[in-house]
């Protein structure tokens, strides 16, 4: 359950968001009298799933307003209880509150000084992992990695439309990526690692199979974000299928082995295309949308766009990755 409060001048505005509001069918709902500011409470109580028409319609109301509040409060535990329902015809989609979700995942696409330090920390953790061809280190790594903030952010974006989430995103996914890189180069210039290891010539072997588990990684973790769900498993997933491939591209660079980088750099890009579209089309599928009707037309302009452009890149390097394994393995010295 989830409880909407919604502190408001006294006015003309309070019948008309009351009349709204109601119409959305709420659990159960409050509006206080004025207090001595002349301000008004509206508490809505809705099941979770609920309260998004209800939000939408003060939105819509209170547009032209300066003066007002709005919170969503989520409910751990209520008495009596609420019987589930069971009429088909009013199943609720598993889908969090627009509002919920922009704010939950605005905050991954944030680049600060945390981000910087666990993108190195998690960087430094796989490069010696995978040198060390230990399994347990490398998943370690993939716990700290903080990709999956601003790749799924993009992805958001796209669905929303929303043009200045899209490039906060992008600078910080790619500043992200830059540090993995630009960390595992210097290690790999600088120490003499074993680079035979399976763990860093698997990332060097591109098939089929590489943008099957991108895009299914990036389907799972979109897929927990709408759903209000833990992201923490399905965010080692998505860096399992980034930070690994960058790692090992810079190591290999680093080390002087050109090719094999620009393997693993080609296993990276098709890993960052898969998730985007697979996150993208999930968003679309779920019914995210923006709020008004004009907002949802460049929405739907800006989800074809971008669909159509990562599903062209995906063909192109699932091409080029093909062809690079039809070409005899590069042995290391």
């Amino acid at each position: 359950m989830r409880l909407i409060e919604l502190s408001l001048p006294d006015g003309d505005r309070v019948q008309q968001v009351l009349k709204a509001t109601l119409k959305t069918e709420p659990l159960d709902y409050r509006l206080t009298e004025p207090d001595d500011r002349g301000r008004r409470l509206l508490r809505l109580l809705f099941k979770t799933g609920d309260g998004q028409k209800a939000i939408d319609a003060i939105s819509a109301i209170l547009d032209e307003e300066a003066d007002w509040q709005l919170v969503v409060i989520p409910i751990e535990a209520s008495l009596p209880k609420i019987p589930e329902d069971t009429d088909a015809r009013q199943e609720r989609r598993t889908l969090a509150l627009r509002e919920e979700l922009f704010e939950d995942i605005s905050r991954g696409a944030k680049f600060n000084s945390d981000f910087i330090l666990l993108t190195a920390l998690s960087t430094i953790v796989a490069v010696f992992g995978m040198a060390a061809d230990n399994v347990a280190v490398v998943i370690g790594a993939m716990v700290i990695a903080p990709l999956l903030g601003p790749i799924l952010a993009f992805s958001f974006a796209s669905a929303l439309g929303d043009l200045a989430l899209m490039g906060k995103a992008a600078r910080t996914a790619i500043a992200g990526l830059s540090i993995g890189l630009a960390l595992s180069f210097a290690i790999g210039f600088a120490l003499p690692l074993d680079l035979s290891a399976d763990e860093l010539t698997s990332r060097t072997v591109v098939g089929l199979d590489s943008p099957t588990l991108a895009l299914a990684a990036g389907a799972a973790a979109a897929l927990s974000i709408a759903a209000g769900l833990p992201s923490a498993l399905v965010g080692v997933m998505v860096a399992v299928a980034l930070l690994p491939p960058a790692a090992a591209a810079g190591l290999y660079a680093g080390a002087g082995y050109w090719q094999l980088a620009a393997r693993a750099l080609l296993l990276l890009f098709i890993n960052v295309v898969s998730v985007n579209l697979a996150a993208l089309l999930v968003y679309f599928l779920k019914g995210v949308r923006p709020r008004t009707w004009l907002e949802r037309r460049a929405a739907k302009r800006s989800v074809y766009v971008n669909g159509a452009v990562w599903a062209v890149l995906i063909i192109a390097l699932t091409l080029i990755a093909l062809h690079f394994a039809s070409q005899p393995a590069i042995g290391l010295p």
